[in-house]
């Protein structure tokens, strides 16, 4: 049985339809993630299964037990908010005490409580202060000591990481998986990073304009999209129109770029012999297939007349060079198509110019056929 189960919901606002028909199933001890440009619904979607939203038609299951229409307070999800909400006059115990305090849990059992939720996110020497005496990522962690210590069947994560520096960040993402991991939650989470879903998430899903485009484990969306707008959401990627030449082992594709051989097939992806489609390539994808030749603009097109270019061996001019920190990324100039190009090899990087002639291939297993 899944943990939560969302069946059909629809949820308006006016004339908006936020949620248009939307079904998942979340497993127990999952941290499953809701992915999507502002507006897509995952929001709307989070609040539905807190509460605070009611769907219009469809239902929601948490572990079998219809809630749809049941309050917050009756459904024993936990709600860590984007802006933390914590009682500003109140001390960090009494703000993780509070909804245990509603619950009418006995003085001694919510002391108990806190002092262990309190450890659990290392916040128990704080017990005393108030939040306006905390950092960022503090409240951070008393906002989620506070959804968990009322017990929840279901952890709700609305963006909690989103008003963070970035290394703060990436401190905290590491702390909520350990979290649930080590005491077995389920976790729904939203947000609009995607490193922060591929990172921690165990599967997600990726809405459009209230529909789920698609649901898999962070690397299954990123190597294998189902439609070209989730290959463009998660990452950077080179999109190549072209047409199908032959079907073998994947597809043989003819490009502006040249001859490319794709075995990866989007879900969504119709291939036809003479079809036209759309390829995506990862800028990472790439590795260097020969040196870069700076003296010699024409070395590229000398090679590919000569023939030893080869399938997914492509040739170009180096015209932009972008420097990363673990690297640098380059646009190569072919035929008049622009590609771009991560290079993280130390020597290479060094070497690499504008104006510099250069080769790189891409294994077909890391070309995606879309629709």
């Amino acid at each position: 049985m899944a943990a939560v189960s969302v069946e059909s919901v629809r949820k308006r606002f006016g004339r908006v339809c936020a949620l248009d028909g939307v079904s998942v199933d979340i497993r127990s001890g999952e941290l499953f993630f809701l992915l999507g440009p502002s507006g897509c619904g995952k929001t709307t979607l989070l609040r539905c299964l807190a509460g605070f939203y009611v769907p219009d038609d469809g239902r929601i299951l948490l572990e079998g037990r219809d809630v749809t229409r049941l309050p917050p307070q009756q459904r024993d999800t936990g709600m860590v908010f984007q802006n933390y909400a914590l009682w500003p006059h109140m001390t960090v115990e009494a703000n993780v005490g509070f909804g245990l305090a509603v619950r009418r849990l006995p003085r001694a059992q919510r002391r108990q409580r806190v002092a262990e939720v309190l450890d659990l996110v290392r916040m128990r020497e704080f017990a005393r202060r108030r939040p306006s005496q905390l950092s960022g990522g503090q409240q951070q962690r008393v906002a989620l000591a506070r959804a968990l210590a009322v017990r929840p069947r279901c952890l709700l994560l609305d963006e909690p990481l989103s008003n963070l520096d970035a290394k703060l960040r990436l401190e905290m993402r590491t702390e909520i998986r350990r979290i649930c991991k080590d005491h077995g939650l389920t976790a729904v989470y939203v947000t609009h990073d995607q490193k922060e879903a591929l990172t921690i998430a165990d599967r997600m899903a990726v809405l459009f304009a209230g529909h789920i485009a698609q649901i898999g484990a962070p690397a299954e969306l990123y190597t294998r999209p189902a439609t070209a707008a989730v290959a463009d959401f998660l990452g950077e990627t080179n999109f190549v129109r072209g047409r199908v030449r032959e079907i073998a082992d994947g597809a043989l594709v003819d490009t502006a770029i040249g001859a490319v051989r794709a075995v990866a097939i989007g879900e969504r992806a119709q291939v036809a012999r003479g079809a036209e489609c759309t390829l995506s390539i990862r800028p990472e994808a790439f590795v260097l297939a020969a040196p870069a030749q700076a003296a010699d603009r024409n070395h590229a097109d000398r090679a590919e007349q000569a023939g030893d270019s080869g399938t997914n061996r492509i040739a170009g001019h180096i015209v932009e060079r972008v420097y990363m920190g673990d690297g640098v990324q380059l646009t190569l100039d072919v035929h008049g198509a622009l590609l771009r190009v991560n290079v993280v090899e130390r020597a290479d990087v060094r070497r690499l110019e504008v104006g510099d002639a250069l080769q790189v291939r891409v294994d077909p297993r890391d070309v995606v056929i879309l629709g």
